[in-house]
């Protein structure tokens, strides 16, 4: 039909260039001696190039270069492919930081490569494309499909965990189109990403969120940020840290003369904070600060036995990051809250707790405001007063014995730590219930208290409170009060 009609030749070759085609062959001989000049001008002007076929030249000819070329193409292709593929696996068996290995997959791939979160944020991009170009038309359908622009193009492939999306891969391949193979290499480089990232915390993702969200928690302790705008970040990205209770736990290591050595103490420390398998169902955020590495732990209406709970796992894990010179990290823990407006008073809270605790060398692993607020309360009384007060409730026990006064003086304090429970007491001690019983009223006696009564009980307390006080800074001589508490 062409042979006769020009216009249709010219019509059939502009559709063709608008279609993509890479050219079109036309054999001589039979037809047409030589592609008319009409032909060839449009083709010029199109810049679509134009094949003369020789008469000799068969169809089959034409197929067999055709189909080695591709087989040639394929093979190498395969070559490659699996050449990646095997490269991946050597990573899959590694447990690099997760930064590191987004390079070394994007350099395996052989193509630039961008790694976005569930809910839209940029986690790596290693492309010349913007961060705001890529989220352009955020949110993305869970499927593999090209994006493609005038200025780029990306193959994304999203990253699932069991049936849920927990983000996106997008690797800048400049091809037109992608094989088999080059798609299923990318397909286990997205699985590869995806168990990497989801496997020494519970979520990746989360946490890139939560780095945000702890630097405004961090503007707001230092800085007085907006409580409001914290507030507003965690229900956009849904973080429920604040919905119902939660308490502060401020963490650090003793002082020492070498900042840095503290500060890289406290980086491994907030890893296995971050690792810890029991720490971990805490479902806390951890962000470091000047006074130490900060926690915050959400906590439903269960009571003591989420407080319980929380402190068993700390403790196994100041344990666990028990540095190589044997040195334990201590942590102080605020009282419950209930608002995010208290999210300060609970950081203070921590700061005082270890303040006190330090001045009052009460060398425990963890110290809860709830023991020390006692201690804030009075530690602008005088020390004369503080000695009358000890004199009036324990004056009775402190002018005994020293070796006696010292065994009961433990008894007691003991006694009152365990809230009067006086199995918890004899556990404590080491000592048979029956024991303990007898030294308790034996105890009642001597100081002339009801053990029964909350007001002798808190007087108690309080006095030992006081005697840790005046222990601190009291001259070295013997006092009977001071052989008292050298025989305890």
């Amino acid at each position: 039909m062409l042979k006769d009609d020009i216009a249709m030749a010219n019509e059939l070759l502009i559709k063709l260039n608008q279609c993509g085609c890479a050219g079109l062959g036309i054999k001589l001989g039979r037809f047409w001696q030589a592609i008319p000049e009409e032909l060839v001008d449009t083709a010029n002007r199109l810049g679509f190039p134009l094949l003369e076929l020789p008469y000799p030249f068969t169809f089959s000819d034409q197929m067999k270069g055709l189909f080695r070329a591709e087989m040639k193409r394929n093979t190498g292709i395969m070559q490659e492919v699996l050449d990646k593929q095997m490269r991946l696996m050597r990573f899959a068996l590694k447990s690099d930081n997760i930064g590191q290995l987004f390079d070394d997959v994007s350099e395996v791939i052989g193509v630039p490569m961008a790694v976005v979160g569930s809910r839209g944020q940029m986690l790596y991009n290693c492309s010349p494309v913007l961060d705001g170009q890529l989220l352009a038309n955020w949110p993305w359908p869970t499927h593999h499909k090209w994006m493609k622009t005038s200025e780029w193009q990306a193959f994304c492939v999203p990253l699932m965990k069991q049936e849920r999306c927990t983000g996106f891969v997008l690797f800048f391949n400049p091809q037109l189109f992608l094989s088999s193979m080059e798609e299923s290499l990318y397909s286990q480089a997205a699985e590869l990403l995806s168990f990497h990232m989801n496997f020494n915390y519970e979520d990746y993702f989360e946490l890139s969120v939560q780095k945000d969200f702890g630097l405004l928690i961090k503007r707001y302790l230092r800085n007085g940020l907006p409580i409001d705008q914290v507030i507003d970040y965690a229900r956009r990205w849904e973080i429920d840290l604040f919905e119902h209770s939660y308490r502060c736990v401020l963490t650090d290591f003793p002082q020492e003369n070498f900042a840095l050595s503290r500060a890289d103490k406290l980086e491994k420390l907030k890893s296995e904070f971050l690792s810890h398998a029991r720490l971990q169902h805490q479902k806390g955020m951890h962000l470091l600060m000047e006074e130490g590495l900060l926690s915050v732990f959400p906590e439903s209406d269960a009571g003591s036995k989420e407080e319980e709970e929380l402190e068993a796992a700390l403790l196994a894990c100041l344990t666990a990051g028990t540095g190589p010179d044997g040195v334990m990290p201590t942590a102080a823990m605020s009282s419950r809250k209930k608002t995010p407006e208290q999210l300060y008073e609970a950081f203070d809270e921590c700061r005082q707790s270890r303040r006190l605790s330090a001045d009052w060398g009460a060398g425990l692993p963890i110290i809860k405001f709830e023991t020390m607020d006692l201690a804030f309360l009075f530690e602008h009384v005088s020390r004369e007063r503080m000695e009358a007060f000890c004199e009036r409730w324990l004056g009775g026990l402190i002018n005994k014995d020293p070796e006696y006064a010292g065994e009961m003086l433990h008894t007691l304090e003991t006694y009152l730590e365990q809230d009067g429970q006086l199995n918890e007491t004899a556990k404590r001690l080491f000592i048979h219930r029956n024991t303990a019983t007898y030294r308790i009223e034996k105890l009642s006696e001597i100081l002339d208290v009801d053990f029964k009564k909350m007001n002798d009980l808190l007087r108690l307390k309080i006095a030992f409170l006081f005697r840790r006080i005046l222990s601190r800074g009291q001259p070295a001589k013997k006092t009977k009060e001071a052989a008292g508490q050298k025989g305890r």
